[in-house]
Order: structure tokens, then C-alpha cells, then sequence
């Protein structure tokens, strides 16, 4: 299953991608891709309904504008320098323990949406990131058992303003919440999807050159070890969304450092999880 969600900001309707790439309207199956839809196995649930009504429903058209692949969770939890060769970039120690950061959910948005350069802001950058969808109520879960608990996979660019994060005192929220910092999508595979999430290929691009190419093969702290931490300092709700931290080749990693600048055009993508586009816009 690939859920996408479609339509004007604030406005959008649930929606499924095909095997073969289309677009199908499933508003009538009367829920969003929120909490309570992934608490109650939502996922099979319309699955089980799509078998039996997807004659009826609208298709739509491939230029739609694609929102946030799931509504807005109750939390967005990120694991940073959880890839050794971007901790080595960043001119930091391999963390003995995840290191955890919240991102505002207020910057979530649809997969192409502009990219905002927040005002004042000299040190925007990107980060490709490998993001994890919990399906479950989870709370003081064994690593053995924390596989269970994801409902699915989807896109995430990490964008993060690095003065505001890193040279403004406090946490790093401060660098990681502006308004479109957090793109999601196109779609949210399940699962069943993904044969292995520690094995995909994750790109990014800056004006048609690639700068992050990796594999997620290369995360410090897996899937399984961050649920099962997380959870031991927090619930974790179904809808959350755990993004797992990026590869070498973000701005702040280049001599000198490289950060957006308005016109910039970003495009990012992992296996099997499809691919974003952003275009850089001067904050208004």
C-alpha cells in the first residue's frame, strides 16, 4: 500500500498510488492518515476496502499537487550524526547514543512544495533522510520486538538553518522548524513495501549535481535500536514519524560551507520511497 494525500494546503484529501503509478481518490473510505487511522489498523482496513470499492473511485490527475503523505503527527523525532560519515563531516564524535532533536510539526509539507529560506537566514541546508511511520502505541519496547511497531517508510528532507541550530545557544529545534523544513512524501509505502530499510539506496541533488549518495546501510543506530530507545523516554503514538538522520555531502560538511540560495533547485530520493523537488524561495 501507498498512501499519498492530495490537494490545496490544509485542504488535502486521502489518495493511494498503484502499482502502476496512479493516483486514486479513496475520500469515501471517511478518514485522513492521522492518528486514530493508523492506531486502528487503518492500513489493512482500507485495504480491504479498496478490494471492494476501488471501481468507484475517482482517479486523479497525475499533475495534482501532493500533500504531506500522512496528516500531522503528534510528534516528528530525529536522530542526528546517525550516519558515521556524516558525523565525520560534521567534525563530531560517533555518538555512543542516539542523539535525539524534535522538529516542529508546524514544517510539514507536501513533497514539491517551495523551500522557504527562513528570514535572516544565511545557513540553510539539506539533509536526505530515511523517515519511519509508527503504527502502534509504543512504550518501553525491546529492540527484539520494535520492528512491529512500524506502520511504514516515506521521504523526509531535513532542512536546517545551521546559525540557528548551532551557533544560537539552546537545542536544535531552533535550526530545524521553519515553515517547509520538513517535506514528506510523495508517498508512505508500508511496510510490506520495503524488504529491508537498512539497504536503500538515498540521494540528493543541488541543481542537477548530486552531493549525498549513500546508503542507509551506513546508520549508526538501526531502526529497531531507535524505537526501542526512543521509547524508553517517551511514547511513541501511531502516526509518529522518526526521521533517522542523513549521509555525508550536506552544506555545513563542504570547505568552505555551501548553503541555499533562492533559486536553488533540490531534488532527493531514496529506493522504493520515490522522489521530492524543491525549489528555493527568499522569505518574504
Amino acid at each position: 500500500m501507498k498512501l499519498i494525500r492530495f490537494g490545496e494546503p490544509g485542504k488535502e484529501k486521502p489518495g493511494i498510488m498503484d502499482t502502476t503509478g496512479n493516483y486514486w481518490d479513496v475520500s469515501d473510505f471517511g478518514e485522513d492518515y492521522n492518528e486514530t487511522f493508523f492506531e486502528t489498523d487503518g492500513i489493512n482496513r482500507l485495504s480491504d476496502w479498496i478490494k471492494k470499492n476501488q471501481g468507484t473511485c475517482p482517479k486523479v490527475n497525475d499533475d495534482v499537487r501532493l500533500g504531506p503523505c500522512i496528516a500531522r503527527p503528534s510528534k516528528i523525532i530525529c536522530i542526528g550524526l546517525n550516519y558515521a560519515k556524516h558525523a565525520e563531516e560534521s567534525g563530531m564524535a560517533k555518538p555512543s547514543e542516539p542523539v535525539i532533536f524534535f522538529k516542529s510539526t508546524s514544517a510539514i509539507c507536501g513533497p514539491n512544495d517551495n523551500v522557504i529560506i527562513p528570514k535572516n537566514s544565511k545557513k540553510t541546508d539539506w539533509e536526505v533522510e530515511l523517515a519511519v511511520v509508527i503504527g502502534k502505541k509504543a512504550s518501553y519496547v525491546s529492540k527484539e520486538e520494535a520492528m512491529d511497531y512500524v506502520a511504514g517508510y516515506c521521504l523526509h528532507n531535513d532542512y536546517s538553518e545551521r546559525e540557528f541550530q548551532l551557533e544560537r545557544g539552546g537545542q536544535w529545534v531552533k535550526g530545524k522548524s521553519n515553515d517547509t523544513f520538513a517535506p514528506l512524501g510523495p508517498f508512505m509505502a508500508s511496510k510490506d513495501e520495503i524488504g529491508d530499510p537498512h539497504k536503500l539506496r538515498l540521494w540528493l541533488s543541488r541543481n542537477g549535481e548530486v552531493i549525498q549518495d549513500s546508503n542507509t546501510d551506513d546508520m549508526i543506530f538501526y531502526i529497531d535500536e531507535a524505537i526501542s530507545y526512543l521509547s524508553n523516554f517517551m511514547t511513541l503514538l501511531p502516526g509518529d514519524v522518526i526521521s533517522t538522520g542523513t549521509p555525508a555531502g550536506v552544506g555545513l560538511g563542504f570547505k568552505p560551507p555551501q548553503y541555499l540560495q533562492p533559486g536553488d533547485v533540490i531534488e532527493l530520493g531514496i529506493d522504493g520511497l520515490g522522489v521530492q523537488k524543491q525549489t528555493a524561495e527568499a522569505w518574504s
